[in-house]
This record gives C-alpha cells, sequence and structure tokens, in this order.
C-alpha cells in the first residue's frame, strides 16, 4: 500500500482516520464522556436487586410476601452449648448453668433481643449432649456484622468458665462479620492486582513504558466509564456487587486485549518500513475492524445471560455487555488518535534489559513458525491428536454436578466458625439452614389455619423430612406465620433436597394447602438452591441457542464463508468442554486440587457452567477473529491457503500469547481467593483462556484450515445477498479472489 489516500470503507477504518485527523478532539470528547459517565453515575446512585427479586417460584413468592407485609427479618444467632467427650448432659446443673449464663451475657451486651432457653423450645439433641440458645441481632440484618462483635465476646467469656463444654456462636451475622474479617479484602486485593500484573506482562511484551501504559490506561477509564453507566442503568435493570467485579474482570480482560491488537498491528508496520500514517491506517482497517466484529460477538454472548430470568445473571451480563462495548469504542477511537498525537514516543520509556527484545520485520515468531512446521506438514495427525486430547480432557464434564455449595464446602476447615456449622449439623440437621414456610392467611389466627398449621408441624416430623423441633412464629397484625423446619440431610444438599421435596409435596398438600386462602411458599438455603438450579436449567437452552446462532450469524456475515463460521463455533464449543473437564475433575473429583490450592467439594456452584460458557465464548473470539482476519488477509493478498494460514497464525502468535498471558494471569489471581466458587471461577477461566490460545488457535485451527483448502471461503449462491461486512484490507496492489477463480481485484481499504 502506498501512501496515497484511497477510499476507506468500514466503521473502524473511518473512526481510525477521523480521530488520527482530529487528534484532540477525539482525546477530548473521550475525557469527557468518562467524567459525565461517573459524574452520571453518582449522582444517579447504584439501584441494587432486591432480595425478593433475585430469584423465580417460590423463593420470590415467600421474599415478596414478606416485602409486601413490610417484615424486616432480624439476623438470628445461635449459640451451641455441647459436651467435650464424656462431659455433663443438659439435665445436669453445669449444663443449666452454662445456659443460663450464655443467656445472661448476650442480653447485657443491650445488642440481642428474643432470647430463648433450650429448656423452652426444646431445642436439645436427642442424646442430651447439645442445646441451642437462639436470639435475635437489634437492628438490620443486613448490616448485623458490624454489631455482633460484643455477643461474640461475651459468649468467648462464658467459654473460658466452662472447660468440659463447647460454646460456641453462629448465625449470619456472626458468619458475616467472620467472613468480613478473613475475606474482605480478598476481592480488593484481587482487582487491585489485576492492573500491575497486566502492566507488568505488557512491560516485558513492548519493552517500552509507554506502550506498556496505553492498553492499561484505556482499559482503566473503559471499567470507570461503565461503572458510572452502571449507576444509570441500575434504575432500570438493578445491579449486584458480583456484577461489579465481574465487569471489572470482563474489563480489564478485553480493554487490555483490543489495545494490543491494534497497537502491535501499527508497530508491526512501522518496522515494516511504513510511514506512521500508512501505518496507522492499516492498523486502523486491520485490526481495528478485528476488534469491531470481536467486541460485538463478545456483547452478543453477554446478552445471552440476560435470557436466564435470574436477577444477578441479568446485572453481570449487561454491565459485562457494556463494558465491552465502551472498551471497543475507545479502542478505535481514542486509541488512534493517541498513537498519532504520540508518534515515535510510544517507544518512551523502553528497559535495557529487553533493548534487544525486537520483533523481525515480519512480525513472526520463532516458536509458532516451528509449531505450524509441523502441523501444516501432517494436518489430519494435528487433528486427531489435538481433538483426541480435548475430548479427553472434557470427558469428566459428563459426570458434572451443580448445586449451590454449603458453608464447608465454600471454605473447608480453615475457619472456627464452618467447625461450629458442622457440629451444629450433625447435632442437629438442618438446624443451621432450616426450610422456612411462609404462611400466608386473611386471618393467621382462625381455627381452621391453627389447626392446619399444628397438622403441618406434626406432619413434617412425621413423614421423615424433619427431626425437628420446628418452630412457628406468629406476625398477627400481618396475619403471616413464619415456620422454622430443620431438614434431615442438614448440610448434605442432596438428602436435604429430598426433605424438601417431602414438604413441598406431601406434606404441605396435606396441611396447609387443604385451607382455602392460605398461601405457603417454602424458601430458605436449601430452597433457594434447588429453585435457581430449576430455573437455571430451564434457561441453559435458549442462552446456549442464542449465543451460539448470533455468533454464527456474525462470523457468516464479518468473513462471508459458511464454513469459517461452522468451524468457529464448533472449536470455541470444543474449547468450553475442555474447561468444563477440567472444572469437573479438579473441584469435583479433586484431581490436582492441592496443585491449585483447592480441594475437590463434590460439585460445581451452580451458576458457574452457564457463565463459563457466555463469558469464554465470546472472550474465545477476539483470539479467533484476530487470527482467522489475518489469514483472509493474506489470502486476499494472493498467497496460498496454506502459506496464509502460516502467516497469518506466527504473525499473530506475539499478540495472542501476549493477550493470553494477561488474561490468564488476570483470571488467575481470583483462583487465589480463599472461597472455593472464586477458585473454580478463576482455574476455569484461565485454563480455558490458556486452551484457546494455544491448542485451539495453534494447532487445531491451522491444521482444520489446512485440511480444508479453498473450502475455507465457502460461500453458497444464495448466501451472496448477505451484507458485505467483510475485512478493510490494506492493499498490495491486485489480488486474486477468495476462489482463486476469476479476475483479480484491487483490495477495498
Amino acid at each position: 500500500m502506498g501512501n496515497g489516500e484511497a477510499p476507506v470503507r468500514g466503521l473502524a477504518a473511518r473512526a481510525g482516520g477521523w480521530s488520527a485527523r482530529h487528534r484532540w478532539a477525539a482525546v477530548g470528547i473521550w475525557v469527557l464522556f468518562v467524567v459525565l459517565a461517573m459524574g452520571l453515575g453518582s449522582a444517579a446512585g447504584r439501584v441494587d436487586v432486591k432480595d425478593s427479586d433475585q430469584l423465580k417460584g417460590e423463593t420470590h413468592t415467600a421474599a415478596k410476601i414478606i416485602e409486601d407485609a413490610g417484615i424486616e427479618e432480624p439476623a438470628g444467632e445461635t449459640v451451641l452449648i455441647q459436651a467435650k467427650g464424656a462431659g455433663p448432659k443438659a439435665t445436669d446443673e453445669e449444663f443449666r448453668s452454662a445456659v443460663t449464663q450464655v443467656m445472661e451475657a448476650v442480653g447485657k451486651t443491650g445488642r440481642v433481643t428474643a432470647v430463648t432457653s433450650p429448656y423452652d423450645t426444646k431445642t436439645i439433641s436427642k442424646d442430651g449432649r447439645s442445646a441451642l440458645v437462639q436470639f435475635d441481632v437489634r437492628g438490620e440484618a443486613e448490616t448485623a456484622g458490624e454489631r455482633v462483635a460484643p455477643v461474640l465476646e461475651a459468649v468467648e467469656e462464658v467459654q473460658k468458665e466452662h472447660g468440659s463444654l463447647r460454646i460456641e456462636e453462629i448465625g449470619s451475622a456472626s458468619m458475616m462479620k467472620t467472613f468480613d474479617d478473613a475475606f474482605g479484602d480478598d476481592f480488593q486485593k484481587a482487582e487491585y492486582s489485576a492492573v500491575p500484573v497486566a502492566l507488568g506482562i505488557l512491560l516485558i511484551a513492548f519493552g517500552a513504558l509507554v506502550a506498556a501504559l496505553l492498553p492499561v490506561a484505556l482499559a482503566i477509564t473503559a471499567i470507570m466509564a461503565t461503572m458510572g453507566l452502571m449507576g444509570v442503568v441500575s434504575h432500570l435493570v438493578p445491579m449486584t456487587d458480583a456484577a461489579n467485579s465481574v465487569m471489572l474482570l470482563v474489563g480489564m480482560a478485553v480493554g487490555v486485549d483490543y489495545c494490543l491488537f491494534y497497537l502491535r498491528r501499527e508497530r508491526e508496520e512501522r518496522a515494516a518500513g511504513r510511514d506512521a500514517r500508512t501505518a496507522l491506517r492499516i492498523a486502523a482497517a486491520t485490526s481495528g475492524r478485528a476488534i469491531v466484529v470481536s467486541g460485538i460477538t463478545v456483547c452478543v454472548a453477554m446478552a445471552g445471560m440476560l435470557f436466564t430470568g435470574i436477577a444477578e445473571f441479568e446485572a453481570m451480563g449487561l454491565a459485562s455487555l457494556m463494558v465491552v462495548a465502551v472498551a471497543m469504542v475507545g479502542s478505535v477511537t481514542v486509541l488512534p488518535a493517541l498513537l498519532s498525537l504520540l508518534g515515535d514516543r510510544v517507544e518512551k520509556g523502553r528497559l535495557p534489559f529487553l533493548r534487544r527484545r525486537r520483533d523481525h520485520g515480519d512480525g513472526q515468531s520463532r516458536f509458532w513458525t516451528a509449531v505450524l512446521r509441523g502441523v501444516l506438514a501432517k494436518p489430519v495427525v494435528s487433528v486427531v491428536v489435538a481433538t483426541g486430547a480435548l475430548l479427553a480432557v472434557a470427558a469428566p464434564a459428563v459426570g458434572m454436578k451443580t448445586q449451590n455449595l454449603t458453608l464447608d464446602q465454600e471454605f473447608g476447615d480453615s475457619l472456627p466458625i464452618v467447625q461450629t456449622y458442622d457440629r451444629l449439623n450433625e447435632a442437629f440437621p438442618g438446624g443451621s439452614e432450616p426450610a422456612e414456610v411462609i404462611v400466608k392467611a386473611d386471618d393467621i389466627n382462625a381455627p381452621e389455619v391453627k389447626a392446619a398449621l399444628a397438622g403441618f408441624r406434626e406432619r413434617a416430623i412425621s413423614s421423615g423430612a424433619s427431626r425437628g423441633p420446628v418452630e412457628i412464629k406468629l406476625h398477627d397484625a400481618q396475619n403471616l406465620a413464619f415456620v422454622y423446619v430443620p431438614l434431615v440431610g442438614g448440610s448434605d444438599l442432596d438428602k436435604a433436597g429430598a426433605s424438601l421435596e417431602k414438604l413441598r409435596e406431601e406434606v404441605r398438600p396435606a396441611t396447609l394447602g387443604k385451607v382455602d386462602g392460605v398461601q405457603a411458599p417454602i424458601t430458605g438455603q436449601v430452597a433457594g438452591s434447588k429453585d435457581f438450579n430449576d430455573q437455571l436449567g430451564g434457561a441453559v437452552v435458549p442462552v446456549f441457542a442464542f449465543v451460539v446462532v448470533f455468533a454464527f450469524a456474525l462470523m457468516l456475515l464479518s468473513f462471508r464463508s459458511l464454513t469459517v463460521a461452522i468451524t468457529s463455533i464448533l472449536l470455541n464449543l470444543l474449547s468450553v468442554g475442555a474447561a468444563y473437564g477440567i472444572l469437573v475433575a479438579v473441584f469435583q473429583h479433586g484431581w490436582g486440587a492441592s496443585l491449585v490450592g483447592a480441594e475437590g467439594v463434590g460439585a460445581i456452584i451452580s451458576w458457574l457452567p452457564l457463565f463459563l460458557f457466555v463469558i469464554l465464548f465470546g472472550l474465545s473470539m477476539d483470539y479467533h477473529v484476530f487470527v482467522v482476519s489475518r489469514i483472509r488477509e493474506a489470502r486476499l493478498r494472493g498467497r496460498t491457503t496454506t502459506d496464509a494460514i502460516r502467516h497469518g497464525v506466527v504473525t499473530t502468535a506475539g499478540v495472542v500469547t501476549s493477550a493470553a498471558v494477561i488474561m490468564v494471569a488476570v483470571f488467575a489471581i481470583f483462583g487465589t481467593l480463599s472461597m472455593q466458587s472464586m477458585k473454580q471461577m478463576g482455574v476455569g477461566l484461565a485454563a480455558a483462556v490458556l486452551i484457546d490460545a494455544t491448542v485451539i488457535r495453534g494447532v487445531l485451527l491451522p491444521a482444520v484450515m489446512a485440511l480444508l483448502g479453498e473450502r475455507n471461503w465457502y460461500l453458497p449462491k444464495w448466501l451472496h445477498r448477505l451484507p458485505d461486512l467483510t475485512h478493510d484490507e490494506a492493499p498490495e496492489g491486485a489480488v486474486a479472489p477468495p476462489s482463486g477463480r476469476g479476475e483479480a481485484e484491487p483490495l477495498k481499504v
């Protein structure tokens, strides 16, 4: 391509050209956008998802009844008093004295209310060695963890006086405080670590401080703008803290990747002898266009989460979609302006020990050149070996089991409160997380309603769903009754789920269900887990279909090749399957779990498989679009398909490797957190990106394309009327059409 002007076709090329010509205007508009977004978000405030909107089903109905009645359930706490070894039983004087002391000690703090004795509530274990003192923490449940410290200290003082007994407190407030103390900084550390990690890798990739800072700066400004937009949008679609964390994770990954693609292409063209203006135009027309296609594909994938009907997923999907869109726009507008402004100064701050680290003029990687030589020499063997290996890795996913993790699964035995949780569940199965029946009637004190409540209590135990005690708390003014039913099975969610099913399908219809006008939805942790899984299971097919169909359509329009569209989908599905297999092997079966500081917990957190599918399907398109675009570009310039594959893969290998290393490093940070669910997310994402950037893009993609040959560019005649969104190439004269037939045509810019 010469330095003369040529007609510019394509949004990315036009945006890059305008930004390069109006440098200060482009930078000013971006800065103004970021500041305005943050200001509007701050002024609007963020609306968070209500408990009643988290799920559909009975859990939602119960939460809605409580919310409409204006009842705010306090944070409940329990003190487990348990004999050590052959210590005293609940009937002994020492045990009774400890119970009395606990009740008096917590009452004197002034922080609790409704303190009950186990001798009144019958919360004494069958063996007579354990008893529960129960009470509520005053004030709002959401902030109870901030006020429970004096109560915990009072219980600890009583424990010091009774060496033959265990006196331990557990409940929503104490767990909240314990987790905040132990893990409160985990997320913050992970989020703060992502930036220096990304910057360090970019310094190695570019060898210059200014070049390394550009992608990080764009990613951070995109995240800042999106945080502001989330506040505004939350008034239509409420947000969550999880959405904020996911947005930061995705924003850092794609923001850095997009800049990396653009910047490396511009530097490559400069190294090949282009002047600054021409190099920037080529980067805008090629990498800029790949960024737009990739960004739209990722946005479509993230939009799939909006079809789940689960508020938290909808918030995560929308937040991720916004940050990707913002990063994409920034990459094709403000980045060209900054590169035009900086010129050769983008190389400022070159690190001495990396001075010799230079790309070749052709931008090719020695390592991947060697790998490609073997892959293209024996493509059949490469496809069989790579596919077989990935299918073997994916095989454990066939037996995947999903559930909401219990306390001991989430944190292991690293915290004393987890041991208390286990002891309580052993002595009182289901007592730590009882099912809650929210009974609503026209008159909660009507004889038939009272009789039904009594019948429910009796039948819940006689049916084997609970061993009791079943507690009933009346709210006369609101005509509500809260019934707390400890489920047989305790922390074993499979057994507890069977007990829940008995309550819902047998006990309730035979008692409360026979009274006209009575509503009795059953909620609680076990019920919430079941309702979540049921709703998520119903969303899997539509979400998968939406993401796959739209990704296929976008690839078809972007490359005008039915073959490329089909192979793109199949390779991405293989990558996701391998990630699932690793997750199940490590976290469900415990194979090699200690290597990542985890343990086999027998299940995968419920939300992760669908979340991983959406995130990975979107992010893997980054690499795919970038590599295939470069292959197609080389083919359009007249190279043979095999030579174009070799050129496309080896010239993009450096940027794909750098981008993948950054993603893996950022995701791996989340794998170092203390919670098993976060470890699962971090390891799953990191493993999938690593597989995708190496085995898929470096071996399978070139091998498959080599086998297909000219069929890579096949488009049936009946699809020729589709919109032409193909690559805006950088011409070097006339080239042969992809089909290899017909006259040469000038390459469009």
